[in-house]
């Protein structure tokens, strides 16, 4: 993954049957703990579970990056307790996940602002990337006090600075100087997204990234995602037809390759 991928509205992607990349906003914590009479914050310890799981299990069918939706800009609303609470688990988890990250070659990336988060917490992200950085087998992007509005806006104000020429009204802006200074742009746009916990819209997540993405939404509660609903997703996935524009009478005329590489 270490050249620029291509943007999929300028050019036609590969495509096979297992997503190189996925993307899922992991939904529905808060619920399975009501629903089994706990606090709200004993489904967000299930959801760390759960997302363990995912990786391990992506990684097992090929999948070679996977970013989830682990805090948003906007989920500075919800509760005072349930907020510092949700810091205080993404820096432990932080702290006891790296090593076992690391011994399985897995990269650790964490976007967003996060110019809002204690120097502690602050800390313990770089630190956690800075010792998974030369992984290659696998990349884990966890998005934190992100939106997909911000990451378009700081998007543009990188590009500017870097050609402030193209701020002139009479120089076009072409598509690939943006895309290179949002967040994850070396990575291949995601192929399949998944939303779990039974909602069906995007909430501010990577909107420039998913323009050609696969959409699969499921009633499964985050904290009940296992390898066995994520087979159902990327089984589904597998039966789409990617045209990205073109007619399925061209794509029928193309010759057939591998499905699985």
């Amino acid at each position: 993954m270490a050249s620029r991928p291509e943007s999929s509205t300028l050019v036609v992607p590969e495509v096979s049957s297992v997503p190189r990349h996925i993307a899922v906003i992991m939904d529905g914590n808060g619920r399975w703990a009501t629903q089994r009479h706990l606090p709200r914050m004993a489904g967000h310890e299930r959801g760390v579970a759960a997302l363990r799981v995912a990786v391990e299990a992506c990684m097992k069918r090929g999948v070679s990056a996977l970013t989830v939706f682990a805090f948003s800009s906007e989920n500075w609303r919800r509760p005072e307790e349930e907020v510092s609470y949700l810091m205080g688990l993404f820096l432990m988890v932080l702290q006891r996940e790296v090593k076992a990250l690391n011994a399985n070659g897995v990269q650790l990336r964490v976007v967003g602002d996060l110019s809002a988060f204690s120097q502690k917490l602050q800390a313990a992200i770089a630190e956690s990337q800075r010792q998974t950085a030369g992984n290659n087998r696998f990349t884990l992007t966890v998005a934190v006090n992100y939106g997909g509005r911000w990451d378009i806006l700081q998007a543009v104000r990188r590009m500017l600075d870097v050609q402030p020429e193209l701020a002139l009204a009479s120089r076009p802006i072409p598509e690939e100087a943006l895309a290179r200074e949002l967040c994850l742009a070396d990575l291949p746009e995601p192929d399949l997204f998944i939303r779990t916990g039974g909602e069906e819209r995007v909430s501010n997540f990577m909107l420039w990234q998913l323009a050609y993405t696969e959409f699969y939404f499921t009633d499964t509660l985050w904290p009940d995602f296992d390898a066995q609903a994520l087979d159902l997703a990327i089984e589904s996935y597998a039966r789409r037809e990617r045209r990205f524009g073109r007619t399925s009478a061209q794509l029928a005329s193309e010759p057939a390759c591998d499905s699985g590489s």
